[in-house]
């Protein structure tokens, strides 16, 4: 059934509102901005989008995130990067439970295995065909990092 956590997410905003929570209230706010302009984008504003959808917005917000917590500590911005970092808390509320490393290393694996690919030439596949089967379980950064390891 399509907007079971987009209305969660409506949920969690007004109780934010009414709780006085302003930074999860404004952080909630940006979450249904991104949600609504992809919405707007494909076209299903009336319809809205299923939860898969809304599940990528989620982890692509939360990815924007670690990356620009990443460059705030980088330039000595310790308390802008712990805004992000608290931002990425209550966002990562919303994605499906994250894979540890070990099971995405073990996907890895046996989808190497299974496409026959050895050496760096075949990377960008296996890198699909994991993300592919893992989804929004594990981030794209790691998945990544985890197969250029295994194939060098």
């Amino acid at each position: 059934m399509p907007g079971t956590l987009n209305q969660r997410i409506q949920d969690d905003l007004k109780a934010a509102l009414l709780g006085g929570d302003r930074f999860a209230a404004q952080t909630l706010r940006g979450l249904k901005a991104a949600v609504l302009n992809v919405e707007v984008a494909e076209n299903k504003r009336e319809t809205g989008l299923d939860d898969a959808a809304i599940e990528q917005i989620v982890a692509r917000e939360v990815k924007k995130r670690n990356e620009s917590a990443m460059i705030y500590e980088q330039n000595d911005r310790a308390e802008s990067a712990a805004d992000e970092r608290k931002e990425i808390e209550i966002l990562s509320v919303y994605l499906p439970k994250q894979l540890s490393e070990e099971d995405i290393q073990a996907i890895v694996h046996q989808t190497i295995a299974d496409m026959g690919v050895s050496g760096p030439a075949g990377m960008g596949q296996v890198i699909g065909a994991v993300k592919q089967k893992v989804g929004n379980t594990a981030d794209g950064a790691t998945v990544a990092r985890l197969v250029k390891t295994r194939l060098n």
